[in-house]
């Protein structure tokens, strides 16, 4: 920014060309959401009173710093007319790595050198920068030298619903020095969209023809794109971080999405230094692992319980906030989102009497997948005795499948490349639904000027997004070059924009915008973190003391939620989890209760529990009176308690622990379940149980009553896999 021509006059009117915040505001407001037409119908309007042309907008707006500049680039490939003419958008590959690797909000999640991580005597295998390929690299680079592996991804997908339907091969980019958790996260901003490739349509050739030659064209594009990046690559590239040092940067390739290469003499990573597609073609686990479930293991599952009974059992589980709940049933699923495959697939094994997605990775762990994997292929015939591997012609005799035998490589590729997790498809999936088609949405549909139209407004989304950025810092007068902070307290890793904005602007009101933890009640260890409103649900309740015979007064929440540290990171903190605890309504006749677990000492001994929470409350001290501390420091829970009746070693084929509900027996015979007034900060984790539905479901019972009609559940250790890790110790 400090380098533009028009540096010189931001630093006498920040808001340069606008006169100030708010009519900056709105003209970010307008560029994004109106079309040219409806801007200067908007702008006309005498409400506005601003005298000010859509023409005289947008020259201001142009006027801005940019970062990657976008442009078009015509193609044909000769010998091959087409219908409409080959136009590539585009903008450099390497200039976006280098804008992505001096990004000051990542500063305090980069890697920069390869490193063994132990534990114990064990490797672990997480970051790429922790695996055997990144020192297999490094030690072929001049000393000194910086790798920095890019990380490419693409789909095809339609990006208009006019012209014909327009459909094109958005190209994204990443670094691997940006930590995984970072990248994995839409929101953080860590993948850039750096093409729009055509998907054209060629004249009077015959339809097997018309892939390969789309295919060609895909990779003749990908040549353009990354012609810089391949020069870096083989004799490096000085490069700034963010905290504005320079670094020698290589820049591999090291992780891309397959395409058919069917009649590809020339693929584009033919001549790309440090770059083995035995390698960074490495398996994905949205397409290998979750669209393999879907297609044979789940087929089988309803071929083996029955589509009705599999139904009525997905849809009477419980309602939890965070989890997909199948209120539809799931047979009739045609097509589902990353994050629904992985609800599926948690909550199936009880539901039907998944291995979790580690982002760490032991020699051990990696041994047991492979073990997991040889005991799959040992009992197989199971499947096929039970006639449940089904072909459109009838029942299959064979386990020919692709991804089945894909499988075998990911003991191998963890150990070169890193947790595969890290690789998923899920964060480029769900850009193609945010960052791909609103742009095309807001041309005015000719044909004529569409590929210009495009190529502006990308320049401006970006220059709008960084004049944004410059603003917040001049108006608090931080430096622009980032300073990395050591920071001795604990470091919020939750949104990388949260901190950094936090150390630049401590006290900024406009920090609403990002997504973070929440100050609440610490426990007494600080591993966990409690929010509740300050409002409560329910200000005043009144209730009749036994012992004394008198009214006392509390108050009541139908939730909180829950932050805790990673059981892989423990300087990481997890989102929040919500537990709900919801008196019964016309929608919950029974209530709305979730289940945790919850820990207590004994003297020198510490206790576990599973238990079902049905209030959260807190005492109202009468006037002139002082409450107790442990009735006036936090609020109070009022649980129903479970009891372990089965360990995962009793039933080997679920691997779960099962549970049932605990009751008090009375003098009389009466049995009532039994409970008890815990402090709040006594849960250690939210869980799910699943009701255990025996030969057949209950058809009257539905998601609002399950948990109250069921007495004994699955606890479902794969409901997520800080819950699997956590189970494995907490309740031994």
């Amino acid at each position: 920014m400090e380098n533009d021509q028009y540096a010189y006059r931001p630093r006498h009117a920040p808001f340069y060309p606008f006169q100030d915040q708010a009519e900056f505001d709105l003209a970010k407001f307008i560029c994004e959401h109106l079309t040219q037409s409806d801007m200067e119908q908007f702008l006309k309007l005498e409400w506005v009173c601003l005298e000010l042309s859509k023409d005289q907008l947008l020259a201001w707006v142009a006027s801005l710093p940019t970062g990657p500049k976008w442009r078009s680039t015509t193609l044909e490939m000769t010998g091959y007319p087409t219908i409409q003419l080959i136009n590539l958008i585009w903008r450099d590959g390497l200039e976006v790595v280098q804008d992505l690797f001096a990004n000051p909000i990542f500063a305090n999640h980069m890697t920069y050198d390869p490193h063994v991580v132990v534990d114990g005597n064990e490797r672990k295998y997480s970051e790429y920068f922790t695996a055997q390929q990144a020192f297999e690299i490094q030690d072929q680079l001049p000393e000194g030298a910086t790798i920095v592996p890019m990380i490419v991804a693409s789909d095809k997908t339609p990006v208009t619903w006019h012209m014909g339907g327009l459909e094109m091969h958005p190209i994204f980019v990443t670094i691997a020095n940006i930590q995984s958790d970072m990248r994995m996260r839409a929101t953080c901003h860590a993948w850039r969209c750096i093409a729009y490739m055509p998907i054209p349509k060629f004249i009077d050739v015959h339809p097997d023809y018309q892939t390969i030659l789309s295919q060609r064209l895909f990779h003749k594009c990908m040549d353009i794109v990354f012609a810089d990046a391949k020069v870096a690559a083989m004799v490096g590239k000085f490069m700034p971080d963010p905290a504005g040092h320079l670094r020698h940067c290589f820049t591999p390739l090291e992780e891309a999405k397959a395409h058919s290469l069917s009649g590809i003499h020339q693929p584009f990573w033919r001549n790309w230094q440090h770059s083995d597609p035995s390698r960074f073609l490495v398996g994905e686990i949205l397409h290998t692992c979750h669209k393999f479930f879907f297609d044979h293991p789940f087929k089988w599952c309803k071929e083996l319980v029955g589509k009705d009974e599999l139904n009525l059992r997905f849809r009477s589980h419980h309602k939890r906030v965070g989890t997909h709940h199948f209120s539809s049933g799931v047979c009739q699923m045609k097509q589902m989102t990353g994050r629904e495959h992985r609800d599926l697939q948690r909550t199936l094994v009880p539901s039907i009497t998944g291995v979790a997605q580690s982002p760490v990775y032991s020699d051990t762990s990696v041994d047991s997948m492979v073990a997991s994997l040889k005991e799959f292929h040992d009992q197989k015939h199971a499947i096929l005795d039970a006639g449940t591997r089904r072909g459109t012609k009838g029942t299959l005799d064979n386990f020919i499948i692709p991804k089945l035998k894909l499988l075998q490589s990911f003991a191998s590729f963890t150990k070169d490349t890193g947790a595969l997790i890290q690789w998923t498809a899920d964060v480029t999936e769900r850009l193609l639904i945010t960052h791909c088609k609103l742009p095309f949405e807001r041309t005015s549909r000719q044909s004529r000027t569409f590929t210009e139209q495009i190529i502006d407004i990308l320049n401006r989304e970006e220059s709008m997004w960084r004049f944004q950025l410059y603003l917040f810092l001049r108006m608090h007068n931080s430096p622009l070059v980032n300073a990395i902070v050591t920071e001795e307290q604990e470091v919020t890793e939750t949104d990388p924009a949260l901190a950094w904005i936090a150390r630049v602007a401590p006290n900024d009101p406009n920090q609403r915008c990002f997504v973070g933890p929440r100050p609440g009640i610490l426990s007494s260890t600080a591993t966990a973190a409690f929010h509740i409103t300050v409002t409560p649900d329910r200000a005043k309740i009144q209730f009749m003391t036994v012992w004394r015979n008198d009214c006392g007064h509390f108050k009541t929440w139908n939730k909180f939620r829950l932050q805790l540290h990673s059981v892989f990171r423990s300087r990481m903190i997890m989102p929040s989890q919500v537990v709900q605890a919801a008196p019964p309504s016309e929608q919950f006749p029974l209530g709305n209760c979730d289940a945790v677990i919850t820990q207590s000492i004994h003297g020198d001994q510490t206790v576990n529990h599973i238990a079902q929470v049905w209030v959260v409350f807190q005492p109202i001290a009468p006037r002139h009176v002082t409450l107790p501390h442990y009735l006036a420091d936090q609020p109070l829970l009022y649980v129903q308690y479970y009891e372990i009746v089965g360990d995962p070693g009793s039933q080997p084929a679920i691997g779960m622990y099962t549970v049932a509900r605990k009751y008090w027996e009375g003098p009389t015979g009466q049995r009532i379940r039994l409970g008890a007034v815990i402090p709040l900060t006594d849960v250690t984790h939210a869980v799910e149980l699943i009701p255990m539905y025996g030969q057949g479901a209950d058809r009257m019972v539905g998601a609002a009553t399950s948990m109250e009609v069921y007495e004994c559940f699955y606890l479902n250790n794969f409901s997520d896999k800080e819950v699997y890790h956590s189970l494995r110790s907490d309740l031994h």
